[in-house]
C-alpha cells in the first residue's frame, strides 16, 4: 500500500528543500509498532525522542500530538510500522543551527515487514560487517538521521539468505548490526554491548535491560564467537535468534525462547511466529 504521510500534523509528504533533516542529517527518528492502534513501547520511543532531542538542543513538538497524527495514519492497519521524523528545520545556509528553530515533524505508516516464522524458530544466518563505526560519544546512542555507516555496510552483501549484518567499532568490539541490538549469552549471563562510543540504543534493548541481570559490557568478537547463545533484537521484528555468524554455527537457546514467549505474550510479536 502507499504510505500514508502527515507533515507537521497535515495529510502530505512535501517537505521544504531547504530542510536541514535533508541537508545535514540534522534530526531523529523512530520507528514505531503499532497493533490495531496500540503502541506497547510507545513510552520507551517517546523517552528516548525526548532525551535524544535533548542531546541535540533539538526543540520538540507536542509529544501528544505526534502520537495522535501516529494512530490515525496507521488505523486500519493491523500491524503499522510508523516513523516518526524530527529535523530542526529550515535555517540559513550553514551549518550554524538557526537562532530559533522551527522543527518540523513527519509521521509515515506502512504495514510492518512480514517476519518468515522459521526465522524466529531455527534463527538467522548473518555476517560481519566490513564497515567500522566511527567513535563519536557524543552521538552514541542516538537514532540520529545520518545513517550512512548503516547504509554503507548494508551494501556490502546482497545474498538473500543473509539476514543481517554485525557491525562493531575500531577498537575491536562487537556493537551491533546494521538495524537492530546485539545480546550474547555467555556462561549463562546475558550481555550487551557497551553503546556510549558509538551505535543505537534501541527501546527494545532499553526494555530488557529494566529489571534484569544484564551485563553491559565491552564484548570483543572473539566473545560473540565464544558465546552460547547469540539474538537480535528491534522493535519491529522482536526477538531474533542467530544460528549462524559467518562459518560459524549457533543454536537457539532457552534466554531467547524464554524472551520471545514475553515479547508475544505483551503482542510485540505475531501468535504464529514460532
Amino acid at each position: 500500500m502507499t504510505p500514508r504521510s502527515f507533515v507537521n500534523g497535515r495529510a502530505g509528504d512535501a517537505i521544504d528543500a531547504r530542510d536541514r533533516g535533508l541537508l545535514y542529517g540534522d534530526g531523529l527518528f523512530e520507528t514505531v509498532l503499532f497493533v490495531d492502534g496500540a503502541a506497547p513501547l510507545w513510552l520507551r520511543h517517546r523517552a528516548r525522542l525526548e532525551s535524544d532531542a535533548a542531546r541535540l538542543a533539538l526543540p520538540l513538538p507536542d509529544v501528544d500530538a505526534v502520537f495522535a497524527t501516529a494512530r490515525e495514519a496507521c488505523r486500519g492497519i493491523a500491524r503499522a510500522a510508523v516513523r516518526i521524523t524530527l529535523t530542526r528545520g529550515v535555517g540559513e545556509r550553514g551549518y550554524a543551527p538557526p537562532a530559533a528553530p522551527e522543527p518540523v515533524w513527519v509521521v509515515t505508516a506502512t504495514p510492518a515487514p512480514t517476519v518468515p516464522p522459521d526465522w524466529y524458530v531455527h534463527g538467522i544466518r548473518v555476517r560481519c560487517c566490513g564497515l567500522r563505526l566511527a567513535t563519536q560519544p557524543r552521538l552514541a546512542g542516538i537514532k540520529h538521521l545520518n545513517r550512512l555507516e548503516h547504509v554503507l555496510a548494508r551494501a556490502e552483501w546482497n545474498d538473500p539468505a543473509v539476514a543481517e549484518g554485525l557491525l562493531g567499532d575500531a577498537h575491536g568490539n562487537a556493537i551491533g548490526a546494521t538495524a537492530a541490538n546485539l545480546f550474547v549469552v555467555r556462561d549463562g549471563r546475558l550481555l550487551t554491548p557497551a553503546l556510549d562510543e558509538c551505535g543505537v540504543a534501541g527501546v527494545t534493548r532499553a526494555d530488557l535491560l529494566e529489571g534484569r541481570d544484564v551485563g553491559v559490557v565491552r564484548l570483543t568478537w572473539d566473545e560473540v564467537m565464544r558465546a552460547d547463545e547469540v539474538f537480535l533484537t528491534s522493535s519491529l521484528r522482536g526477538i531474533l535468534p542467530v544460528n549462524r555468524i559467518d562459518d560459524r554455527a549457533f543454536a537457539p537457546g532457552p534466554v531467547a525462547r524464554a524472551l520471545q514467549a514475553h515479547w508475544r505474550e505483551r503482542g510485540l510479536m505475531e501468535p504464529a511466529h514460532g
